[in-house]
């Protein structure tokens, strides 16, 4: 049939991660096999004492040179734990470095597209025009601000009653008088009926 969920996820589990699991798992059977012994030994001193009491001596010796010898295989067990441990703490912390030096290699593959994207050049162009156009709006600011000095005060109102002065100018009158303009001839009138000797008269 398939797999009905698609493809598999791929495993990220690596070796590292492989190795410090194996040794973890030795660590556990040393401890396992040191608290084994270590039952093993409370009994066999208990057994040692009843030997005792019981006058069978060379007995009670021959356990208890059993009980020495398993001490010095628990401290050589104590000690290969103890090496598992350290072992085990290096690998995880080595794992740890790997993953800061990968973060350190993408982010340094990200600068260097960023670079070749944005050349020296460019930015600099950039932070001139930006410097331009701030100082370009803070003069606008200040003017609006009315930040002038009296002498900018001074020109501005000069300019503006030179401007307002050319607007209501009028033209002077002409002295010399105006030529004569020939008037029109009349239109002829239409024949007018005679008029009334009433009207005559008036």
């Amino acid at each position: 049939m398939g797999n009905i969920f698609g493809k598999k996820k791929q495993s990220r589990v690596t070796e590292q991660d492989k190795a410090i699991l194996q040794l973890k798992q030795q660590r556990d059977k040393l401890r396992q096999y040191q608290k084994k012994i270590n039952l093993q030994q409370d009994k066999e001193r208990v057994l040692a004492k009843q030997l005792l009491k019981d006058g069978k001596k060379d007995k009670a010796l021959l356990l208890l040179k059993k009980k020495r010898y398993r001490d010095q295989l628990l401290d050589k067990t104590e000690n290969q734990i103890s090496n598992l441990e350290h072992l085990v703490q290096d690998l995880e912390f080595v794992q740890i470095e790997k993953k800061v030096i990968d973060g350190l290699k993408v982010g340094n593959e990200c600068l260097k597209k960023m670079h070749e994207v944005m050349s020296i050049e460019e930015v600099e162009r950039i932070m001139d025009e930006t410097h331009d156009a701030v100082e370009y709006q803070r003069q606008i600011d200040e003017i609006l601000a009315g930040s002038l000095t009296p002498e900018d005060e001074e020109a501005v109102l000069a300019e503006l009653e030179a401007i307002t002065q050319g607007e209501m100018e009028l033209p002077d009158v002409p002295a010399e008088e105006l030529p004569e303009v020939p008037e029109k001839e009349p239109e002829r009138e239409r024949p007018r009926k005679k008029a009334q000797p009433e009207m005559l008269a008036a």
